[in-house]
C-alpha cells in the first residue's frame, strides 16, 4: 500500500469532500481522506500510483472537509494501522462521517 505524498490531505480545503476507501490488497483497512477533487476521481488517480485498487466506499461533499476528517481520525487514533489508513470495518468509518458531517455544515446537493 504505498502512501501518496500528502498534498491534499495538508491543505486547508473549504470545500471539498471527506471519502472513505479500500483497497484491494487489505480487506480490512481503510483509508479515509479529504479532497477538493471528486472522489471517484481521486480513488482512480490513487490506484494509478500504487499497485492494487483503491475503491471509494462512500463520500461526502461538505464545508471544511479536513476538519471532518480531522474529527474522524481523533475518534479512531486506537485503530490506526499506519499515517491514514484504519483497521475498521468500512461501516464504521462511513457512520462516523455521516455523523462528524451533521456537525459541519454539508453542501447541499439541490
Amino acid at each position: 500500500m504505498e502512501n501518496s505524498p500528502h498534498t491534499t490531505e495538508d491543505k486547508q480545503v473549504s470545500v471539498g469532500n471527506v471519502y472513505v476507501m479500500t483497497h484491494s490488497f487489505f480487506s480490512d483497512v481503510i483509508r479515509i481522506g479529504c479532497t477538493p477533487e471528486d472522489p471517484s476521481e481521486y480513488a482512480m488517480a490513487l490506484s494509478s500510483k500504487s499497485p492494487g485498487e483503491y475503491s471509494l466506499v462512500f463520500s461526502l461533499q461538505c464545508n471544511n472537509p479536513c476538519k471532518v476528517k480531522k474529527q474522524i481520525r481523533e475518534h479512531l487514533n486506537a485503530k490506526e494501522y499506519v499515517n491514514e489508513f484504519y483497521q475498521v470495518p468500512a461501516e464504521v468509518a462511513k457512520s462516523l462521517v455521516k455523523r462528524e458531517g451533521l456537525r459541519i455544515p454539508a453542501l447541499s446537493t439541490e
